[in-house]
């Protein structure tokens, strides 16, 4: 087993990148992160499997979220770096290890990018102006890259202002489907309905769970500017758990709220489940959430570009990708490098590739990175550092590995496929990585 490298002295070592992040603006990055564009759809997805009580997958897919959060709580403030899970992979178990976990998060992260990048381009923005896609999805991405090279500062506090308006949209559907229910028209019944499979309640609130768990895992990301926050060692506990006590509550009483308020199999065929439930309350106009989502999709793809960028710049210092990577603006002190690099990726997948067939084995992706995590913690306990920093209990990442194990007994059989062969290539790359570092050092 490899030995683990010499941890940074302090929290506050010496770093290329500029530290900027405070608490509250990094409670807003996880957050409009965790929130995202997904909850647009994932409350009719989730009631296709559970049924009416959509509120009950969503509370189980948080506790098993705030398992291997606690993990990555652990590792940040021990670790403080930009890298993330590819950086602890490789303290604890070697360069191979270290890439493939960074090579399914980079995965994750340029599809994701490019995805949304075409979302934003498609129905919501038809709703005010009708634009070619390809056009679109090139201004679109230049500009996010143009912010994210600006500077961290920048970048979050446009955040906080998406993530503020993302909540005020959840919050006026929490609001309609009460007021739908109140005059009479919503039926309370459905909250208790798993009856949509017959594998039993127990089968529906997991398979319900499986899709919710996805919903939030967006805490990855923030694991990457982590090198960005000042004394990350108490901001990122109270950030991370926070966000996601916050997002848990908002995703819980917005799936009751429509379920409540619109029938559960209008839901599930829905693609926007929310419009669903601001139709049936009448007097709000549509473009309204139109708006609103588009400024979700936006948020989301920023973030998820701000991973990815980080997430390149930390395995290039680490040896696993090439060294050019590592270049930052002299005065902004930004991967400039990386933040092209993985814009030109995510623009070329957007433009040629078929982005959602690749989009649906980054579920199982996630899964593999989220197991090397919890185990990781578990390998680095012997790893002492000189500075304090948050320790979970020792059976927390003992379940959170234990909960990506049975998450991914539920993913399809095609999805595996497509998994395994990504995972193949990730595989290769990693020897090659690694055989390279071995002879650089």
């Amino acid at each position: 087993m490899h030995t683990p490298q010499a941890a940074p002295r302090t929290s506050e070592a010496p770093t290329a990148l500029k530290k900027a992040l405070t608490t509250p603006l990094l409670y807003f990055f996880i957050l409009g992160d965790v929130l995202g564009a997904g909850v647009y759809v994932l409350v009719g997805q989730v009631a296709a499997d559970a049924g009416g009580a959509v509120w009950a997958p969503l509370l189980v897919a948080l506790c098993l979220a705030l398992l291997t959060a606690a993990s990555y709580a652990e590792l940040v403030t021990k670790y403080p770096r930009a890298g993330g899970a590819s950086h602890y992979a490789t303290l604890a178990y070697g360069p191979f290890a270290g890439f493939l976990a960074g090579f399914c998060m980079l995965a994750a992260g340029v599809v994701s990018v490019g995805a949304l990048a075409r979302g934003f381009g498609g129905d919501y923005l038809s709703e005010f102006v009708s634009l070619p896609v390809v056009l679109v999805t090139i201004a679109f991405l230049a500009a996010l890259a143009l912010l994210n090279a600006r500077g961290i500062s920048e970048s979050t506090r446009a955040n906080a202002v998406a993530t503020v308006v993302e909540v005020g949209g959840l919050l006026l559907v929490i609001g309609l489907g009460a007021w739908i229910v109140l005059r009479g028209d919503g039926d309370m019944g459905r909250l208790t309905d798993l009856g949509t499979t017959s594998k039993g309640p127990a089968a529906a609130v997991l398979s319900g769970a499986v899709l919710a768990y996805y919903s939030f895992v967006g805490f990855e990301t923030s694991v990457n500017v982590a090198e960005e926050t000042r004394d990350p060692r108490h901001a990122y506990p109270r950030a991370l758990f926070g966000a996601l006590v916050t997002a848990g509550a908002v995703y819980v009483l917005v799936g009751a709220a429509a379920a409540a308020a619109v029938p559960t199999g209008k839901l599930a065929e829905s693609s926007g489940p929310l419009l669903e439930v601001v139709r049936a309350a009448g007097g709000v106009p549509t473009k309204l959430f139109s708006a609103i989502a588009l400024v979700a999709v936006a948020n989301g793809a920023l973030l998820t570009g701000i991973m990815s960028s980080r997430l390149a710049y930390g395995m290039a210092r680490d040896g696993l990708l090439p060294s050019f990577l590592t270049k930052v603006l002299p005065g902004r002190r930004t991967p400039w490098a990386a933040i092209a690099t993985t814009t030109a990726l995510s623009l070329l997948l957007a433009l040629t590739a078929d982005v959602s067939t690749l989009a649906s084995t980054l579920v199982l992706l996630l899964l593999v990175v989220f197991f090397l995590v919890n185990t990781s913690v578990l390998v680095l306990r012997r790893d002492a550092t000189e500075h304090d920093h948050f320790r979970a209990p020792s059976v927390v990442p003992i379940l959170g590995a234990a909960s990506c194990v049975v998450l991914a007994t539920q993913i399809e059989r095609d999805v595996w496929l497509k998994g395994l062969v990504v995972l193949a290539v990730g595989a290769v790359l990693g020897i090659v990585a690694a055989v390279r570092l071995r002879r650089t050092r």
